[in-house]
């Protein structure tokens, strides 16, 4: 048995699949048995003194709950070290309670998974009022990984107009926004976000008029519901924007959306591959493999072809 090796949910075999190629290293599934009632039976082997958890963690709960037993299995079998690598980290966005009694999932979830790996390997997690990963996962080693370079060469690859201007639907989107632009050398701008409820937000610009007649490249991390990147299309489309073209981190929302994004004026929607998604057009694969170099220990030398 080799001193690392990978395992995954089934949903996410694929995935998982070419990762571990990339690596040398092998990829188990991790049997996940539903009970009529709902209660789940996890079997997860064989268990190496390192093991990496490739597991997306978008529609959480059951996930969490199969994490939880599979890390149990795997270290009352002889797993000396676990690796989480969650490329999308959920209850990241409650961060704080905004009304009475209300639960703080991310401190909750930090300290679940701070109990239960060594390390956490995540993307562009919804931190905007934590400082640092860090503060997340007391007590164990955690990696919040950008996904903008992943994205920049996937965009000098397709090719991007010089003109295009890259745009920040709020102010807590200025520093990938910003990132982005200096990457791809091209201006960059961030909207004015008011938020009324999860579907419902006000969108402005501080000076629309240079949009106008511009191709436009509107950059979110996270996409559920979908308001704020319609009304900010909508905000676009009115200054005069030559064209939009949306590229996003974490792709939750369904796929029905994608028409009335269109309708919205936007016209194409890419993802990462943080999350299975219709929209998946950006691999995150390099920044996996050069974040767990350290944890190969005596496996084969990498593949360092992409």
């Amino acid at each position: 048995m080799s001193a690392t090796v990978l395992q995954c949910l089934p949903s996410s075999a694929h995935e998982t699949s070419r990762l571990a190629s990339r690596l040398g290293i092998s990829m188990h599934e991790i049997e996940a048995h539903q009970f009529p009632d709902g209660e789940l039976r996890v079997t997860a082997v064989p268990a190496a003194p390192t093991t990496i958890l490739y597991v997306p963690l978008d529609r959480p709960n059951d996930k969490l709950i199969a994490l939880l037993f599979a890390a149990e299995s795997l270290r009352r079998n002889g797993a000396q070290r676990l690796v989480l690598v969650a490329p999308y980290l959920c209850y990241m966005r409650q961060d704080a309670a905004f009304r009475t009694g209300e639960g703080i999932s991310q401190k909750v979830i930090g300290r679940l998974l701070a109990g239960i790996v060594d390390r956490v390997i995540t993307v562009d997690a919804h931190l905007h009022r934590t400082a640092k990963i860090g503060d997340v996962f007391p007590g164990i080693e955690a990696d919040n990984l950008s996904a903008m370079p992943a994205i920049a060469d996937a965009l000098r690859i397709t090719g991007l107009d010089p003109n295009t201007i890259v745009v920040g639907p709020d102010s807590e989107s200025r520093p990938w926004v910003s990132d982005l632009a200096g990457r791809l050398c091209v201006a960059h701008a961030v909207a004015r976000k008011e938020r009324h409820s999860d579907r419902s937000v006000d969108i402005g610009f501080a000076d629309p008029k240079l949009l106008a007649g511009r191709p436009i490249l509107l950059v979110d991390d996270i996409v559920s519901s979908g308001g704020t990147l319609i009304a900010c299309a909508k905000a676009l489309a009115a200054a005069g924007a030559a064209t939009i073209d949306a590229v996003l981190t974490h792709a939750l929302f369904p796929q029905s959306l994608i028409s009335d994004f269109s309708r919205a004026g936007i016209r194409s929607i890419r993802s990462t591959n943080s999350v299975p998604h219709p929209t998946n057009a950006i691999m995150l694969d390099d920044l996996f493999v050069t974040a767990l170099r350290s944890e190969l220990g005596d496996s084969p030398a990498l593949d360092k072809t992409s």
